[in-house]
Parts: C-alpha cells; sequence; structure tokens
C-alpha cells in the first residue's frame, strides 16, 4: 500500500473512532432516558405501610431477593434479620452477562435518597446517579404500580429494621454495561381497583409471574410460550428446577386446576413449618412460595382468573433435574 492509500485507511479509521466514540457518548447523555426524578413526599400512615408490606412481603416480592434466603429450606425463604440487607447474587454460573448482587433497601442505604428518588429506582431501575439496573429487578413490571402502591412501597421501605452490610458492587459484561442504559423507560401506571376485570392482570403483572413461567430467548420472551414454563435455574444445591406450565393447557398446564384448588396451593405454604428442611442435592424450588402464600385468597383467585384468559401452551415440563 503507498503512503496516500495508507493516509486514507488511517483517516477512516479515526473517523470510524470519532463516530463510534460520539455514539457512546450520546448513550451515556441521552440515556437511559426515563423523564425527571418525580417530585414526590409520601405521607405515611399505618394503613399505607400495612399496604406496602402486604406488597413487599407478598405480591411484588421485593424481599424475595433483597434478603439473604436460607437454601437449606424449601422454596428459599428469607433468614430473619437480613430482610431487606440486599446481598443475593446473580451470577455467570446461573445464566447472568455479568455478577449483579442485590442491593441493601433499608434505611441504612437509602437514608439519604428522597421520596422521589426511591420511586423512581421501583418503577425505572434508575439510581440517584443516573445508573440503570440490570432487569433481573424487575422493574419492567414495576412501571405498572399505581401511584398508591408505589407510595406504600415507599413509606414501607423507611419503617424496615436497618441492615448494616456492605454488599458486593454489580459488575455487567460488555456489552450489556451499554445496553442495560436502554432499557429502562418511564413509568406507566396502571389501574388497581380491586374486583375490576383488569385487577387480576395487575397483580400477575407486578408479581413477575410471567418473568419466571416463559422460556426467554437472548433476554426476550420466546413469542407464544407466554406463562407456558419451561425456563431452567440451577439449584445452590446442585441440579436444576424448571419453572411449570400455569396456561390453561388441560393436560401439561393448569386447565384441569379449579379456582379454590389454585389457592389452595397457595396457601398451603402460609404455615411457619412449610419450609422444610433440604438436604444436600434434593429438590427445592426458587419459587417463594412462603411469601407469596401470604396473598389474600381474593388477590390469588384474581390472578387465577386471569391466567384463565390465557392462550392454552401444550408444553410438557420436567420439573426437577438432580
Amino acid at each position: 500500500m503507498n503512503r496516500r492509500g495508507l493516509n486514507i485507511v488511517l483517516t477512516l479509521i479515526g473517523a470510524l473512532g470519532a463516530i463510534g466514540g460520539l455514539a457512546l457518548a450520546y448513550l451515556f447523555v441521552a440515556f437511559p432516558k426515563t423523564g425527571p426524578t418525580p417530585d414526590l413526599r409520601v405521607e405515611s400512615t399505618p394503613a399505607l405501610v400495612e399496604r406496602g408490606a402486604y406488597l413487599a412481603g407478598h405480591v411484588t416480592a421485593c424481599l424475595d431477593c433483597h434478603s439473604t434466603r436460607d437454601w437449606k429450606r424449601y422454596s428459599g425463604p428469607p433468614r430473619p434479620g437480613t430482610i431487606g440487607g440486599g446481598g443475593e447474587a446473580f451470577t455467570h454460573d446461573m445464566g447472568f452477562p455479568g455478577n449483579v448482587f442485590s442491593r441493601n433497601i433499608t434505611p441504612v442505604a437509602l437514608a439519604t435518597w428522597t421520596d422521589g428518588e426511591v420511586a423512581r429506582a421501583i418503577t425505572t431501575g434508575v439510581t440517584r446517579d443516573g445508573h440503570a439496573m440490570f432487569p433481573i429487578m424487575p422493574y419492567p413490571n414495576y412501571r405498572h404500580l399505581c401511584d398508591a402502591d408505589l407510595n406504600a412501597l415507599v413509606a414501607f421501605l423507611r419503617t424496615l429494621a436497618p441492615v448494616v452490610r456492605q454488599n458486593q458492587e454489580s459488575k455487567l459484561d460488555f456489552p450489556m454495561n451499554l445496553i442495560v442504559r436502554l432499557i429502562p423507560a418511564p413509568p406507566d401506571p396502571w389501574e388497581c381497583q380491586a374486583g375490576t376485570p383488569d385487577y387480576g392482570k395487575y397483580l400477575t403483572t407486578v408479581a413477575g409471574c410471567a418473568e419466571c413461567h416463559t422460556q426467554q430467548e437472548r433476554g426476550k420472551h420466546k413469542p407464544g410460550m407466554e406463562f407456558a414454563g419451561g425456563w431452567t435455574f440451577p439449584l445452590s444445591g446442585g441440579g436444576h428446577i424448571t419453572s411449570a406450565n400455569i396456561t390453561p393447557d388441560r393436560e401439561t398446564g393448569i386447565g384441569e386446576w379449579t379456582r379454590d384448588e389454585f389457592i389452595t396451593k397457595f396457601k398451603a405454604f402460609a404455615s411457619p413449618n412449610a419450609a422444610t428442611p433440604v438436604s444436600a442435592g434434593g429438590m427445592n424450588t426458587i419459587m417463594p412460595w412462603t411469601m407469596y402464600a401470604g396473598m389474600t385468597p381474593e388477590d390469588l383467585g384474581a390472578i387465577y382468573d386471569y391466567l384463565r384468559t390465557q392462550k392454552p401452551v401444550q408444553n410438557v415440563v420436567e420439573r426437577f433435574h438432580p
């Protein structure tokens, strides 16, 4: 290659580098694109805190990931004294594009956060410093929380017992560390009036049922497989568990289940003794049964009613792989 040709190549490389740099700069300046932090001040009341405790403990299940779970017991119930302290790991060997650790959400960590900053983090996945969280934190679902329920969660988090714990920092692999900035979206609150036709859809969404009960490809739901199960998760004691088919399919889903049977299945785990000890390598599940068991029969029934409206999908699932 002559000198003129080399100069042209070097110029092109420099131009491409400059374009790439500008694109990267734009990504960091323009995203995440969720709008301003809401000017929110929650007036806490006992009723609001009670509603928040119900949501965080039994519906949105915030305390599932933001506590230390006891995997020596069935369904991994949170360990006493760790509630809200975070530290649960979602790592490479579990199939994640990096190592993600849940945050401390007790007043120790949130003392300097405004109510608006807490609300934004819940509904958009963006922290007070503009950092976009990996959506193992199901903010794409929480963005549909109604205003009353969002306020209740903020009020409840302020009442958690402080847990002094320094958790590891999350670190995503390239290019997910850039892609994650594109995921947050502005809040889109839905109505949440119990007894209305859409209430079951609301509960099913903010409870994240579809997230585990739908197979995923490259981080997105596999088309046509909504609620059909089949997503496999590693267990800390060895082996794997696969999510169940909860579509109305009569042969492989819950099509033969009655409403009462569905509710009873959950309520069977309401007893303090329901989380039985699990031997090493024995069957366990990541499904937080003991937490969802605290939902009211009315709310569980609303979820059942909504699932019955979904397309039946025939999908045989082998639940446990030793």
